[in-house]
């Protein structure tokens, strides 16, 4: 997406970058466990990311564990890059090899799928962030085939035995909420998962998701990492910000809903 999406110069990407981190005025928590981010192009979405990516810089994070839907392969469990690097406009972000070996062990539900990851946009729209934000911090790239309960929540266990002994790692679900619907409807739709976000209840987001799958495209990897925040000792949950894409574009007749939300 880089050149479309967001720009594939890092002395633009940067300004860009600086001027939303800028606008997103947070108070620092004093713990945090995971964000939930949207995914859009970075003019859309990035503003609302922005907060969530603010707060993450007043922890000391070690690793980043990216957890997001796979919008165009459809396939059973949750694929893992294994291995190297993923580039961006900033230079190579290292996978953390050692913790990807620990949630391969940790669960038969994540596998090595590579083609998963070639044409997805979820985890990709999260480095410019990541690498301008926290430069040399490594990721574990995961998403989300089929997103069922058992998946999410298999997923959520695997991530808080995995990372049980590691304090630093933040866990990142990517989502965007409601699509094309109307900006009231959308309201509407949105606030239902903003409600069980901020309640950190997995459960009931599930609950919510399954009733209506119109809520979120990435509602899996956010009930997955609400319920490993909750296992790892997270007691709460703030969405920072809400908004859709029609306050960039001025249409709100089909809009697609975005969060930024912490929990810790």
């Amino acid at each position: 997406m880089a050149g479309r999406w967001y720009p594939d110069d890092p002395v633009p990407l940067a300004a860009e970058l600086d001027v939303m981190l800028a606008s997103a005025h947070v108070e620092p928590g004093a713990s945090l466990r995971a964000i939930v981010v949207p995914h859009a192009g970075l003019m859309y979405s990035g503003p609302v990311a922005a907060y969530a990516y603010n707060a993450a810089r007043h922890h000391r994070v070690g690793a980043l564990v990216l957890v997001g839907p796979s919008h165009f392969v459809p396939f059973a469990g949750v694929s893992i890059w294994p291995d190297g690097a993923w580039d961006t406009p900033f230079g190579p972000v290292a996978v953390e090899s050692d913790l990807v070996a620990a949630l391969r062990s940790a669960s038969n539900e994540i596998t090595d799928f590579p083609s998963a990851h070639g044409r997805e946009h979820s985890l990709e729209m999260q480095l410019p962030f990541v690498a301008h934000v926290m430069p040399g911090v490594p990721i574990v790239p995961m998403v989300m085939g089929h997103q069922t309960r058992a998946t999410a929540f298999a997923l959520g266990a695997a991530i808080a035995r995995a990372t049980r002994d590691r304090h630093d790692v933040l866990l990142v679900a990517s989502s965007d909420l409601s699509h094309y619907e109307d900006a009231a409807t959308a309201a509407t739709l949105d606030g239902v998962v903003l409600e069980r976000v901020e309640a950190l209840d997995a459960e009931a987001l599930m609950g919510a998701l399954e009733t209506e799958p119109r809520h979120a495209c990435g509602g899996g990897p956010m009930v997955a990492v609400m319920e490993a925040a909750r296992q790892l000792g997270a007691s709460s949950a703030r969405v920072l910000r809400y908004a859709d894409s029609g306050d960039v574009s001025g249409d709100k007749s089909s809009v697609v809903g975005y969060m930024a939300a912490v929990i810790g």
